[in-house]
């Protein structure tokens, strides 16, 4: 069978492959398949043709032929980086949105001059990608020169990002010069006091990827098979999501997974509320938990939600829920083990949104009363849309992301209860943001279809 464009989403324990058709006139999703990731193997393409093989066995033909293949990774550890700013409230946390926004896993975060143990860290670390940043532009200068001399003699092979102070350009290029490292240098993230500039950094982050991963363990012959992009998977779901802010307004999306719980924002802030903010945020955010699971992180969910209350939730005994964690699968089959798997899914659900949106508090001085926002403002979410294993495969996976309203205690900067819930039934959103590389329109197209359902 001929395949138009196929879609591949490598992940650290599967690979799964999308497949489109008829991207011209009609295009149509008309297929998944999955095999066992095998970058252990040393070689992520037998995973690949594994899940073309089950892809083809699912649209009961005997093989597949496809103009191109594109995909998105989070194997191999995903995207490693570590950032490295001026004050935490300002570069360091432009430098930090810029990166979680490209679908980075954000290894080691530091502030102001760089210590021996600090780069001590990062050689242990060993990230794909280092991201400098510090003083606003014609402001401070030398934090971020001193860091970039200690990262440069370290001589690590490890591509280097600088989105600082534009006075240090030369001077970075001249630290950098003739070192095996590789240099990017783009806008300053934090050009002035209160304004974020992250999308040129974003972009950089996964074009360095794109180039690199090829050479991460496993990954070494993944040119061979895939024809296009790769993008962090991650960066991927932020794509799409932003695609689609462009077409229905503000939304945010939230994708529970085995190990973490991702949560994409794109929003602007309303007027209230951008009058009395004191930090900026920015309009296409993410933040990444890294203890919200519904499988490999289930037991720690399990710990803050209580034992107790989970037996009263679930209307079972204590001995039947110990039973439910012991043999706890990565996909549920049961009607008890469905409801097990929907409690631990809302409560990262909650959680997540509520680590990401911002508040309100009050401070009392002289003058009285005083009210300030701080974090990100979502109460002007038009859109709650689901994405992942658990979100669009639950039978309560509606009710699951209605609960987001409701659980606000008063001061949170939440979704109303009016926000419209809409799952990506055909669990394609990440696919479809890498697509959008390309084939923007026709990308859009299919994830409008994936939330109505056809």
């Amino acid at each position: 069978m001929k395949i138009s464009l196929l879609v591949a989403e490598i992940g650290s324990t599967t690979t799964v492959v999308n497949a489109f058709n008829d991207l011209d006139t009609c295009p149509k999703f008309i297929g998944q398949g999955q095999s066992a990731t095998s970058v252990l193997e040393g070689d992520v393409n037998i995973g690949l043709k594994g899940a073309i093989d089950d892809l083809a066995k699912n649209l009961g033909e005997e093989s597949i032929d496809y103009d191109e293949l594109i995909a998105t990774s989070s194997a191999a550890g995903g995207l490693r980086m570590t950032v490295h700013g001026l004050v935490y409230d300002m570069t360091v946390k432009a430098a930090k949105e810029a990166a979680l926004g490209a679908g980075a896993n954000i290894k080691f975060i530091t502030a102001g001059r760089l210590r021996k143990s600090d780069l001590r860290k990062i050689q242990e670390i060993k990230p794909n990608i280092i991201l400098i940043a510090g003083g606003v532009d014609y402001g401070e200068r030398d934090t971020a020169l001193y860091n970039a001399e200690l990262i440069s003699e370290m001589n690590l092979n490890i591509p280097v990002i600088y989105a600082g102070n534009i006075e240090n350009h030369e001077d970075i290029k001249e630290i950098f010069q003739g070192k095996e490292t590789e240099l990017y240098i783009v806008d300053n993230v934090y050009p002035k006091i209160d304004e974020l500039n992250v999308e040129p950094t974003r972009k950089v982050i996964q074009e360095v990827f794109e180039k690199h991963i090829i050479h991460a363990p496993g990954m070494e012959h993944v040119r061979e098979m895939v024809t296009g992009p790769i993008m962090p998977t991650p960066g991927a779901v932020m794509e799409a999501s932003q695609l689609l802010y462009d077409d229905i307004g503000d939304l945010l999306t939230i994708d529970v997974g085995g190990a973490t719980t991702d949560v994409h924002s794109v929003t602007e802030d309303s007027d209230e509320i951008s009058r009395i903010l004191i930090n900026p945020e920015p309009k296409a955010k993410r933040t990444v938990e890294g203890d919200l699971g519904v499988y490999v992180s289930m037991k720690n969910v399990v710990e803050m939600m209580g034992k107790e209350e989970l037996t009263k939730e679930l209307k079972i005994s204590m001995e039947e829920l110990e039973n439910l964690i012991f043999h706890h699968k990565p996909i549920p089959e049961t009607n008890l083990e469905k409801r097990f798997v929907e409690e631990l899914t809302l409560h990262a659900t909650i959680t997540a949104v509520r680590r990401h949106a911002g508040g309100l508090k009050h401070l009392y001085g002289p003058s009285g009363k005083k009210t300030i926002a701080e974090g990100k403002d979502l109460t002007q979410v038009k859109y709650i849309i689901g994405t992942g294993g658990a979100l669009t495969r639950l039978p309560n996976r509606k009710k699951i992301l209605s609960e987001i309203a409701l659980s606000n205690k008063g001061n949170d900067l939440l979704p109303n209860t009016e926000a419209e819930i809409l799952i990506d039934n055909h669990y394609i959103m990440a696919s479809l943001g890498v697509m959008a590389k390309k084939y923007p329109q026709v990308a859009l197209k299919l994830l409008e279809n994936s939330l109505k359902g056809e």
